[in-house]
């Protein structure tokens, strides 16, 4: 009976650690909240966002924002951001700006001035509330340590959090960093339409973008992407999720913070196929390694030209 029992026990446990494996390796910080980072030393939700009183419940002091708060209770004080134009990373001359919303002001409930908020979905208000926390200089930057709590994989060390205090010597703020925004257009063979001055970029991605916005990205042009996103990378963010892109305006084929980032989950990404391991609230197997293609293949969400596939290797799957 007791060889039984230990016999028991031994295959529960087993039971308990493979049900706790992540799709292509294990979670890297397998027990931990997948807030990660964000759980702010455990002050978790409320490190971004206030149940009452917006930012002055957080205990960060505002300047008098009628809307504090008042989109997806947001716990941050924007008023240093509010109307701020950033230079991206662009080919060249070609910067990539983004003019986040103005302050709004209210007479007698009705607004009457500025652009304002009118959604935390908004592509814009998503880069305001980012970077509120992840500016550094301009912004309040809470608890933050300014460096990520995650090692950086082969290489070592870690990476700064806090961009605009990470700009290049002589550069603007942002001109170091990933566009995003209505000029950060994905290249599609079907379309897309630029703001005034830009062009749509290199159509040779060989994208089908028919969709953007809240419809999702149809890939019957592309057979080869198709094998990509469907077989070799099944953690893509197009898989499963929608293929949703970034809504400024008119533009429904941009990219925003949260194309590419989960800010709710660090450590493990989850799509219609399971859950992948992952890391810096990555949206895809996100898991660095000597030898691997793991953060290639995120990129080639977006970067389709420069794929295996699309350049005729088909047999690559993702390691």
């Amino acid at each position: 009976m007791k060889k039984l029992s230990l016999f028991i026990l031994v295959a529960l446990a087993a039971a308990s650690v493979a049900t706790a494996q992540i799709r292509s390796g294990l979670n890297p910080a397998l027990g931990q909240d997948v807030l990660g980072a964000h759980n702010g030393y455990g002050r978790g939700c409320v490190m971004c966002h206030a149940p009452h009183s917006g930012s002055q419940g957080n205990g960060v002091a505002t300047s008098g924002d009628p809307e504090n708060g008042m989109y997806a209770l947001w716990g941050q004080d924007l008023t240093p951001l509010y109307g701020q134009t950033f230079n991206f990373s662009g080919d060249g001359s070609a910067k990539y700006p983004v003019t986040l919303p103005t302050m709004a002001t209210y007479t007698s409930g009705v607004q009457n001035t500025g652009t304002g908020i009118t959604s935390a979905h908004d592509a814009n208000t998503v880069i305001l509330f980012c970077l509120s926390c992840h500016d550094g200089v301009l912004t309040h930057v809470s608890m933050m340590q300014g460096q990520t709590v995650e090692t950086l994989p082969v290489v070592g060390g870690t990476a700064p959090t806090l961009l605009a205090k990470a700009a290049p010597s002589g550069g603007s703020a942002y001109s170091n960093d990933h566009p995003v925004g209505g000029y950060a257009i994905v290249g599609c063979t079907s379309g897309g339409t630029a703001p005034t001055g830009y062009t749509v970029p290199n159509s040779g991605y060989n994208w089908d973008c028919t969709g953007g916005g809240s419809t999702a990205v149809s890939w019957s042009s592309s057979s080869a992407m198709n094998t990509f996103v469907t077989t070799n990378y099944p953690a893509s963010f197009w898989n499963g999720s929608g293929g949703k892109l970034a809504t400024f305006g008119s533009i429904v084929t941009a990219v925003t913070c949260t194309t590419c980032h989960n800010q709710h989950s660090m450590t493990v990404y989850t799509n219609s196929n399971g859950s992948f391991a992952t890391m810096f609230f990555i949206r895809g197997q996100y898991t660095p390694a000597t030898g691997g293609n793991s953060v290639s293949q995120f990129c080639r969400n977006c970067h389709g030209g420069e794929s295996n596939e699309l350049n005729g290797l088909k047999s690559v799957p993702t390691t």
